[in-house]
């Protein structure tokens, strides 16, 4: 999350809220995983909640690296397998599934990449200009392709279900890519993931639908 701690540890909190919500609207085991995702999304901004308080107040400094890798570890490994795993799991059109399970391939294997780059290169955040940068020493050559494959897994997987609204949701988290691409280049780890956790809170209302269509 980028602007302040209390920022970070305000949204965890709603999105917290709004993830037990989700899941409690799920009426089956394979919604559960899209279900939780406002609430995973929620310790991710905890955990970058504390890296700014590492960051900014001395007695939290030895959170820093914890705090680091946290937030790192939902941003580039987690999600890029998550999104299209959870949405493949609650697409019902055959015809989807196959191109949600190629999207799923590419997502997991952009989540292995990352695993090695975190265990290999050195990462780091500070504070510039309100937000949180991060730095990486991955390789320039690969990881802008990587990252490209990460969005097209992510966001593809909404855009291409058929699960009412959930384009709607893919929609806005592309729109939240290109303004961060736009705007907020060197921050964009950070503000994107803040966009796209603010966002999940639609989850709620595509799990309500879906509740609401399965009860029909």
């Amino acid at each position: 999350m980028c602007f302040s701690a209390t920022a970070s540890f305000g949204a965890g909190a709603v999105l917290s809220i709004m993830g037990l919500a989700s899941i409690k609207k799920a009426q089956t085991p394979v919604q559960i995983p899209f279900a939780s995702i406002p609430f995973l999304f929620a310790v991710q901004q905890f955990s970058e909640g504390f890296l700014w308080l590492s960051l900014t107040d001395p007695s939290f400094a030895s959170l820093r690296e914890f705090s680091t890798y946290a937030f790192l570890f939902f941003a580039q490994i987690v999600w890029p397998f998550w999104v299209p795993f959870a949405v493949l799991k609650m697409e019902p059109i055959a015809k989807r599934k196959k191109v949600e399970r190629i999207l799923l391939v590419a997502g997991s294997l952009v989540s292995v990449y990352f695993i090695w780059c975190i265990f290999t290169f050195p990462v780091n955040g500070v504070i510039a200009d309100y937000h949180i940068f991060y730095t990486f020493g991955y390789p320039p050559q690969i990881t802008p392709w990587v990252s490209g494959v990460y969005a097209i897994a992510t966001i593809g997987a909404t855009m291409v279900s058929s699960i009412k609204k959930m384009w709607v949701f893919g929609l806005l988290v592309l729109l939240s890519y290109i303004v961060t691409l736009i705007f907020y280049f060197d921050f964009f780890v950070s503000v994107w993931c803040f966009f796209a956790a603010i966002l999940t809170v639609l989850i709620f209302e595509i799990m309500r639908l879906e509740k609401k269509h399965q009860l029909d």
